[in-house]
Protein backbone atom coordinates (compact mmCIF):
# COMPACT_ATOMS: atom_id res chain seq x y z
CA UNK A 1 0.00 0.00 0.00
CA UNK A 2 1.35 3.28 -0.71
CA UNK A 3 0.61 6.91 1.31
CA UNK A 4 0.58 9.87 -0.95
CA UNK A 5 0.37 13.32 0.83
CA UNK A 6 -0.78 15.49 -2.48
CA UNK A 7 -3.06 15.89 -5.23
CA UNK A 8 -0.57 15.48 -8.05
CA UNK A 9 1.23 12.19 -6.50
CA UNK A 10 -2.37 10.80 -6.28
CA UNK A 11 -3.45 11.82 -9.78
CA UNK A 12 -0.12 10.26 -10.74
CA UNK A 13 -0.85 7.28 -9.28
CA UNK A 14 -4.00 7.13 -10.94
CA UNK A 15 -3.09 7.84 -14.29
CA UNK A 16 -2.37 4.51 -15.68
CA UNK A 17 -5.27 2.96 -14.79
CA UNK A 18 -7.76 5.67 -16.22
CA UNK A 19 -8.57 2.90 -19.07
CA UNK A 20 -10.17 -0.37 -18.61
CA UNK A 21 -9.43 0.13 -14.55
CA UNK A 22 -12.91 0.30 -12.14
CA UNK A 23 -11.79 2.42 -9.14
CA UNK A 24 -13.26 2.13 -5.89
CA UNK A 25 -12.50 5.31 -3.68
CA UNK A 26 -13.88 5.19 0.26
CA UNK A 27 -14.29 8.77 1.53
CA UNK A 28 -13.01 8.69 5.38
CA UNK A 29 -11.67 10.52 8.47
CA UNK A 30 -9.83 7.82 9.63
CA UNK A 31 -9.91 6.42 13.19
CA UNK A 32 -10.77 2.95 11.78
CA UNK A 33 -13.48 0.70 13.32
CA UNK A 34 -14.72 -2.45 11.74
CA UNK A 35 -17.43 -0.35 9.92
CA UNK A 36 -14.68 1.47 7.77
CA UNK A 37 -13.16 -1.82 6.59
CA UNK A 38 -16.29 -3.21 5.79
CA UNK A 39 -16.24 -0.67 3.29
CA UNK A 40 -12.53 -1.34 2.39
CA UNK A 41 -13.22 -4.86 1.76
CA UNK A 42 -16.23 -4.64 -0.20
CA UNK A 43 -14.30 -2.06 -2.32
CA UNK A 44 -11.58 -4.49 -2.42
CA UNK A 45 -14.09 -7.09 -3.40
CA UNK A 46 -15.53 -5.05 -6.40
CA UNK A 47 -13.01 -3.07 -7.99
CA UNK A 48 -9.26 -3.44 -9.58
CA UNK A 49 -7.82 -0.21 -7.42
CA UNK A 50 -8.94 0.94 -3.68
CA UNK A 51 -8.04 4.40 -2.81
CA UNK A 52 -8.77 5.55 0.79
CA UNK A 53 -8.90 8.79 1.64
CA UNK A 54 -7.67 10.36 5.21
CA UNK A 55 -8.81 13.46 6.00
CA UNK A 56 -10.01 15.44 8.73
CA UNK A 57 -11.99 18.12 7.22
CA UNK A 58 -11.89 21.28 8.93
CA UNK A 59 -15.01 22.90 6.51
CA UNK A 60 -17.43 20.08 8.68
CA UNK A 61 -16.51 20.85 12.05
CA UNK A 62 -16.43 23.48 14.80
CA UNK A 63 -13.20 23.94 16.32
CA UNK A 64 -13.44 22.52 19.69
CA UNK A 65 -15.71 19.14 17.80
CA UNK A 66 -12.02 18.97 15.17
CA UNK A 67 -9.50 19.02 18.16
CA UNK A 68 -11.49 16.47 19.68
CA UNK A 69 -11.46 14.24 16.91
CA UNK A 70 -9.68 10.94 17.69
CA UNK A 71 -6.35 10.88 15.02
CA UNK A 72 -3.89 7.50 14.92
CA UNK A 73 -2.60 7.74 10.99
CA UNK A 74 -0.26 4.86 11.81
CA UNK A 75 -2.85 2.29 13.31
CA UNK A 76 -5.36 3.37 10.25
CA UNK A 77 -2.41 3.28 7.60
CA UNK A 78 -2.22 -0.33 8.85
CA UNK A 79 -5.99 -0.92 9.11
CA UNK A 80 -6.53 0.24 5.71
CA UNK A 81 -3.22 -2.03 4.23
CA UNK A 82 -4.76 -4.92 5.66
CA UNK A 83 -8.28 -4.33 4.44
CA UNK A 84 -6.91 -4.46 0.70
CA UNK A 85 -6.66 -0.42 0.18
CA UNK A 86 -3.80 0.38 -2.66
CA UNK A 87 -3.56 3.73 -1.64
CA UNK A 88 -4.17 6.08 1.18
CA UNK A 89 -4.60 9.64 0.43
CA UNK A 90 -3.84 11.41 3.39
CA UNK A 91 -3.71 15.16 2.18
CA UNK A 92 -2.57 18.19 4.53
CA UNK A 93 -5.62 20.96 5.25
CA UNK A 94 -3.50 23.13 3.05
CA UNK A 95 -3.24 20.71 0.10
CA UNK A 96 -7.05 20.92 -0.05
CA UNK A 97 -8.10 24.28 0.96
CA UNK A 98 -5.10 26.21 -0.03
CA UNK A 99 -4.50 30.22 0.52
CA UNK A 100 -6.86 31.86 -1.03
CA UNK A 101 -9.67 29.00 -1.49
CA UNK A 102 -12.77 30.47 -2.15
CA UNK A 103 -15.14 28.15 -3.73
CA UNK A 104 -18.22 25.90 -2.28
CA UNK A 105 -20.99 23.29 -2.91
CA UNK A 106 -24.22 23.23 -0.76
CA UNK A 107 -27.07 21.25 -0.86
CA UNK A 108 -29.81 23.93 0.64
CA UNK A 109 -32.63 21.77 1.33
CA UNK A 110 -30.70 18.75 2.64
CA UNK A 111 -27.89 19.86 4.23
CA UNK A 112 -30.49 22.54 6.13
CA UNK A 113 -32.68 20.15 7.68
CA UNK A 114 -31.58 17.58 10.70
CA UNK A 115 -27.96 17.34 11.21
CA UNK A 116 -27.95 21.20 9.25
CA UNK A 117 -29.93 22.57 11.85
CA UNK A 118 -27.55 21.66 14.89
CA UNK A 119 -24.44 21.74 12.92
CA UNK A 120 -24.76 24.96 10.53
CA UNK A 121 -22.24 24.75 7.75
CA UNK A 122 -21.59 21.03 8.06
CA UNK A 123 -22.66 19.50 4.55
CA UNK A 124 -21.71 22.50 2.85
CA UNK A 125 -18.09 21.07 4.24
CA UNK A 126 -19.34 17.42 3.24
CA UNK A 127 -20.55 18.11 0.05
CA UNK A 128 -17.47 20.45 -0.86
CA UNK A 129 -14.76 18.12 0.11
CA UNK A 130 -16.83 14.82 -1.34
CA UNK A 131 -16.97 16.70 -4.55
CA UNK A 132 -13.48 17.83 -4.60
CA UNK A 133 -12.37 14.19 -4.28
CA UNK A 134 -14.87 12.71 -6.98
CA UNK A 135 -12.71 15.07 -9.21
CA UNK A 136 -9.47 14.00 -8.54
CA UNK A 137 -9.81 10.07 -7.86
CA UNK A 138 -12.62 9.74 -10.54
CA UNK A 139 -13.77 6.52 -9.15
CA UNK A 140 -16.37 3.96 -10.96
CA UNK A 141 -18.02 3.52 -7.05
CA UNK A 142 -17.55 5.33 -3.85
CA UNK A 143 -18.39 3.84 -0.57
CA UNK A 144 -20.41 5.05 2.42
CA UNK A 145 -22.06 4.14 5.77
CA UNK A 146 -25.78 3.81 6.15
CA UNK A 147 -24.86 5.49 9.31
CA UNK A 148 -24.53 9.00 7.95
CA UNK A 149 -27.90 8.62 5.94
CA UNK A 150 -28.21 12.17 5.82
CA UNK A 151 -24.74 12.53 4.61
CA UNK A 152 -25.20 10.05 2.08
CA UNK A 153 -28.80 11.84 0.83
CA UNK A 154 -26.69 14.79 0.48
CA UNK A 155 -23.95 13.35 -1.52
CA UNK A 156 -26.80 11.16 -3.66
CA UNK A 157 -28.43 14.82 -4.52
CA UNK A 158 -24.87 16.51 -5.48
CA UNK A 159 -23.96 13.83 -7.57
CA UNK A 160 -27.33 13.91 -9.40
CA UNK A 161 -27.88 17.88 -9.41
CA UNK A 162 -24.28 18.36 -10.90
CA UNK A 163 -24.46 15.39 -13.06
CA UNK A 164 -21.90 12.61 -12.19
CA UNK A 165 -24.13 10.15 -11.91
CA UNK A 166 -23.32 8.72 -15.60
CA UNK A 167 -20.01 8.20 -14.01
CA UNK A 168 -19.96 7.44 -10.40
CA UNK A 169 -22.01 4.38 -8.53
CA UNK A 170 -22.40 5.48 -5.14
CA UNK A 171 -22.34 2.04 -2.88
CA UNK A 172 -23.88 2.00 0.78
CA UNK A 173 -23.84 -0.69 2.94
CA UNK A 174 -25.17 -1.35 6.13
CA UNK A 175 -24.40 0.12 9.67
CA UNK A 176 -22.02 -2.17 11.29
CA UNK A 177 -23.03 -2.12 15.53
CA UNK A 178 -21.11 -3.74 18.32
CA UNK A 179 -22.53 -6.75 20.34
CA UNK A 180 -24.23 -4.35 22.52
CA UNK A 181 -26.47 -2.76 19.37
CA UNK A 182 -24.28 0.20 19.47
CA UNK A 183 -23.54 1.72 16.04
CA UNK A 184 -19.55 1.95 15.44
CA UNK A 185 -18.58 5.16 15.33
CA UNK A 186 -15.25 7.17 15.69
CA UNK A 187 -16.81 9.06 18.19
CA UNK A 188 -17.32 6.06 20.25
CA UNK A 189 -13.98 5.90 22.29
CA UNK A 190 -14.86 9.16 23.88
CA UNK A 191 -17.48 7.82 26.25
CA UNK A 192 -16.86 6.77 29.50
CA UNK A 193 -18.24 3.40 30.74
CA UNK A 194 -21.24 4.56 32.24
CA UNK A 195 -21.83 7.21 29.29
CA UNK A 196 -21.72 3.92 27.19
CA UNK A 197 -24.52 2.30 29.00
CA UNK A 198 -27.03 5.21 28.75
CA UNK A 199 -26.32 5.67 25.03
CA UNK A 200 -27.63 1.68 24.37
CA UNK A 201 -30.51 3.69 24.96
CA UNK A 202 -30.31 5.41 21.09
CA UNK A 203 -30.24 2.07 19.18
CA UNK A 204 -33.23 0.09 21.67
CA UNK A 205 -34.50 3.43 20.70
CA UNK A 206 -34.77 3.55 16.81
CA UNK A 207 -35.26 -0.43 16.80
CA UNK A 208 -39.39 0.42 17.50
CA UNK A 209 -39.29 1.91 14.17
CA UNK A 210 -41.71 4.69 16.07
CA UNK A 211 -40.95 8.00 16.21
CA UNK A 212 -43.47 8.06 19.34
CA UNK A 213 -42.12 4.96 21.01
CA UNK A 214 -38.53 6.25 20.16
CA UNK A 215 -39.11 9.52 21.52
CA UNK A 216 -40.06 7.73 25.11
CA UNK A 217 -37.60 5.43 25.53
CA UNK A 218 -35.23 8.44 24.98
CA UNK A 219 -36.66 10.64 27.65
CA UNK A 220 -33.92 11.69 30.32
CA UNK A 221 -31.68 12.21 27.68
CA UNK A 222 -30.50 15.52 25.59
CA UNK A 223 -32.46 14.48 22.62
CA UNK A 224 -31.62 16.76 19.43
CA UNK A 225 -33.89 15.06 17.25
CA UNK A 226 -35.86 12.07 16.44
CA UNK A 227 -37.52 12.06 12.96
CA UNK A 228 -38.35 10.39 10.16
CA UNK A 229 -36.62 11.07 7.48
CA UNK A 230 -38.00 10.93 3.67
CA UNK A 231 -34.29 9.49 1.96
CA UNK A 232 -33.65 6.59 0.14
CA UNK A 233 -34.31 4.37 1.48
CA UNK A 234 -36.75 6.00 4.54
CA UNK A 235 -35.47 5.95 7.74
CA UNK A 236 -35.83 6.66 10.95
CA UNK A 237 -32.77 8.97 12.47
CA UNK A 238 -31.89 10.49 15.73
CA UNK A 239 -29.42 12.68 17.44
CA UNK A 240 -28.31 12.73 21.08
CA UNK A 241 -25.52 13.97 23.51
CA UNK A 242 -24.33 11.77 26.18
CA UNK A 243 -21.55 13.91 28.62
CA UNK A 244 -20.22 15.74 26.11
CA UNK A 245 -19.84 13.16 23.02
CA UNK A 246 -22.63 13.79 20.10
CA UNK A 247 -23.93 10.57 18.76
CA UNK A 248 -26.11 9.85 15.37
CA UNK A 249 -28.41 6.65 14.42
CA UNK A 250 -31.15 5.39 12.01
CA UNK A 251 -32.91 2.58 10.93
CA UNK A 252 -34.16 1.93 7.58
CA UNK A 253 -37.67 1.37 7.59
CA UNK A 254 -38.71 0.16 4.27
CA UNK A 255 -36.58 -1.11 1.01
CA UNK A 256 -32.60 -1.43 1.82
CA UNK A 257 -29.31 0.75 1.00
CA UNK A 258 -27.90 0.82 -2.06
Amino acid sequence: MKLVRTIHELRQALEPLRHGSEIGLVPTMGAFHEGHLALFRTARDECDFVVVSLFVNPAQFDAADLDRYPRDEERDGRLAADAGADVVFAPPPGEMYPPGYQTWVEVEQLGSILEGQFRPGHFRGVATVCLKLFNIVRPSRAYFGQKDAQQVAVVRRMVCDLDLDLNLELRVLPTVRDRDGLALSSRNVLLLPEERERALALPRALATKDPERARELLSGLDVEYVEVAEFEPRVLVAAIRVGSTRLIDNVVLDGEAK
